[in-house]
Parts: structure tokens; sequence; C-alpha cells
């Protein structure tokens, strides 16, 4: 059986944003995947565990963050450059 389609959907069944259908169908399609299955339990083990972490991500954090790639990093340009094509001089007709 062909289970790309599955593969593709790991991520969603580990956050449990499959419909019951689909996640029961999910189940029963890894029952003869072991990879698959080793791969669905483990990464929904991995989002819960993450869940269950509380966070403190503060915008203090983002701002001591952002302040150390910018030390480490240099100058972080989030805006691309103005591309050179748009700097043609066109002639003046008149």
């Amino acid at each position: 059986m062909n289970t790309e389609l599955y593969r593709k959907l790991v991520d969603m069944y580990a956050e449990r944003e499959l419909p019951a259908e689909l996640e029961d169908q999910m189940d029963l399609v890894a029952e003869t995947d072991a990879e698959l299955k080793r791969d669905m339990h483990s990464l929904r083990n991995t989002v819960d565990a993450l869940k269950a972490v509380p966070s403190e991500f503060t915008e203090e954090s983002y701002q001591r963050i952002l302040i150390k790639l910018y030390a480490h990093a240099g100058a972080i340009d989030t805006q691309a450059p103005t591309p050179k094509h748009f700097q043609y001089q066109l002639p003046i007709q008149g």
C-alpha cells in the first residue's frame, strides 16, 4: 500500500488536527508500516511533551535573542534590497 499521503499528514496527526475518521485510518495503515507508526508516535509524543512545558517566552526574551543575533551575525536586513532592474533610466520623449 502506498503510504505517501499518510506520511505527509504525520505532522497534523501529531498536533491532533485531523478528523477522527482520518486519524483512525492512519492508525490502521500504521499497523502495517512500522516506520510510519514510529514516526507518528514519536512526533506525537514530542508535541505533547513540548505542550506540557510552560512557555515563558516574553518580549524581553525576544529582544535579548535579537540583540545576540545582531552581535554575532552583524546587521540583519529584514527587507530585500531594491533590484537593479527597477533603477533603469527611461529616455524622455518630447
